[in-house]
């Protein structure tokens, strides 16, 4: 089943979706995103300041006095969905210590194969890279990953997803993230590589995958 995604109402949880989705801005940068003034985004980051959700950080630009740049906490962080996190972790430990490493193992595998049957389904009526990438990117998104992608100038595309839903159970074990990038592969299929850049159990903010064309010979 989907998980139903993650949709801001107020204006202090709209300024969250955009920390999370964009990383540290200033209250200038946050207030165009916004389509308000920096003024009203500073006052709004100030308020979630004292709330324990953002942060400031002085970076400098060489000219003039030093920039705030603002990003989200853990605290924040932990207000978008982790699905059944506690719950997940506990059975994986489960597994672990009463089946032995060989059973988990066996768990990932099924998944992995499960997912890459939906995901090929999902995405079979795409008939080029670039739309078999939109297609992976808005089912990832209905699932709260609150993925994206972008086209690079050297022709590359770039996958983004800014969060992780299952990121407790990926953190204790990470054959979940192995499995995650071998469906990706399968999914884009064999036309072009797909790598990941960032990961966010390795602490990156948020996980990214290059996807690079293939040249006929």
């Amino acid at each position: 089943m989907d998980v139903p995604a993650w949709t801001p109402r107020s204006p202090a949880e709209r300024v969250l979706m955009v920390l999370k989705m964009q990383g540290a801005l200033s209250s200038s940068a946050l207030g165009e995103r916004l389509g308000t003034t920096g003024e009203a985004a500073r006052q709004q980051l100030l308020r979630l300041a004292e709330e324990g959700l953002v942060e400031a950080r002085s970076a400098s630009s060489g000219v003039g006095r030093p920039t705030q740049l603002w990003s989200l906490t853990a605290a924040a962080q932990a207000r978008f969905p982790d699905t059944h996190a506690a719950l997940t972790v506990q059975l994986l430990d489960i597994v672990r210590a009463q089946l032995g490493e060989a059973a988990l193992d066996t768990v990932i595998a099924t998944r992995e194969t499960e997912t890459r049957r939906a995901y090929e389904a999902a995405v079979a009526g795409a008939t080029d890279l670039k739309a078999r990438v939109a297609a992976l990117v808005a089912l990832r998104s209905r699932e709260g990953y609150m993925a994206e992608w972008s086209e690079q100038p050297d022709g590359t595309l770039l996958l983004i997803e800014n969060h992780c839903p299952i990121c407790a159970a990926a953190t204790a074990c990470q054959g979940f993230c192995r499995a995650e990038l071998e469906v990706f592969r399968a999914v884009i299929g064999p036309g072009a590589s797909v790598e990941r850049l960032d990961h966010i159990v390795s602490g990156g903010r948020r996980c990214t995958y290059t996807i690079t064309p293939e040249i006929a010979p």
